[in-house]
């Protein structure tokens, strides 16, 4: 579904070196795959770079990135237009800044639709509360009239992921998209998460530096660290027997944050 090979991403800006360093990936359909690294690993690179939002302007791009045996690197704009959204889906950290403040939740949900499907204004609707009642937001009649100030974090976030999977993509792309919620609701969306992969089929690409988080959430996880994968393979295995010392020292951490929370 998903095979990345050679990726390698160059900012035109002047910044030293390369952001991401000629890395592999596979993601099979309805896979779970966590990437894992600290702030600067090129991780969100490698998202943003799948779902097209590095502008070509911006960096230079060579490899590929092979998504239902096409090539995106080699999309035109309008093409990869027609995948985004509606084959793959992105959501990000803090969806105040994602969502238009002027704008209703029911809109803005239903504006995939818009723009891919030929559906009636009342056809739209009824997908929308549809929608909404599948990832737990409540009352769909009322919040589909309200604008998103007038939600909470774990509302506004589990909004952004009913317009991300309104259209059913095969992909969602996830970039941190717990870390700005309390613990409590963290746990409710990654439940989300988990729930529209296993009956929806979807596959989720998620992207973080909690390894807490991508423990409960992916089977696979591939681990960055300065643009390179350092190490990959299944969560579990890799987790209980790390073999790179990033790895290693990124769960040390993690342990260590637990006994201190103790």
């Amino acid at each position: 579904m998903l095979d990345i090979r050679n990726l390698t991403v160059t900012f035109n800006d002047g910044r030293p070196g390369m952001a991401v360093r000629g890395i592999d990936l596979h993601m099979e359909a309805g896979d779970t795959l966590g990437l894992v690294g600290e702030s600067g690993s090129g991780k969100t690179v490698t998202a943003h770079t799948i779902a097209g939002l590095i502008k070509r302007d911006y960096a230079t791009v060579s490899g590929e990135v092979i998504f239902d045996g096409r090539d995106i690197l080699k999309c035109t704009d309008d093409e990869m237009r027609l995948l985004q959204g509606k084959d793959i889906g992105m959501i990000f950290q803090e969806p105040m800044t994602s969502l238009d403040p002027l704008m209703k939740i029911g809109r803005q949900i239903e504006e995939t639709l818009r723009l891919h499907c030929r559906f009636t204004a009342e056809e739209r609707r009824n997908m929308v509360l549809e929608v909404m009642r599948l990832v737990g937001l409540p009352n769909p009649d009322l919040t589909y009239k309200k604008y998103p100030h007038q939600l909470s974090g774990g509302q506004r976030q589990r909004a952004m992921i009913a317009a991300a999977f309104i259209t059913h993509p095969k992909l969602l792309i996830l970039d941190e998209p717990t870390t700005a919620l309390d613990v409590t609701v963290q746990a409710q969306i990654i439940e989300l998460l988990k729930r529209l992969n296993e009956k929806c089929g979807v596959s989720l690409l998620f992207i973080s530096h909690d390894l807490r988080v991508i423990k409960r959430v992916c089977k696979k996880v591939a681990v960055m660290y300065n643009g390179e994968i350092v190490e990959q393979g299944d969560t579990e295995q890799v987790f209980s027997d790390p073999r790179h010392e990033y790895t290693k020292e990124l769960i040390a951490a993690v342990t260590a944050r637990r006994r201190v929370n103790v």
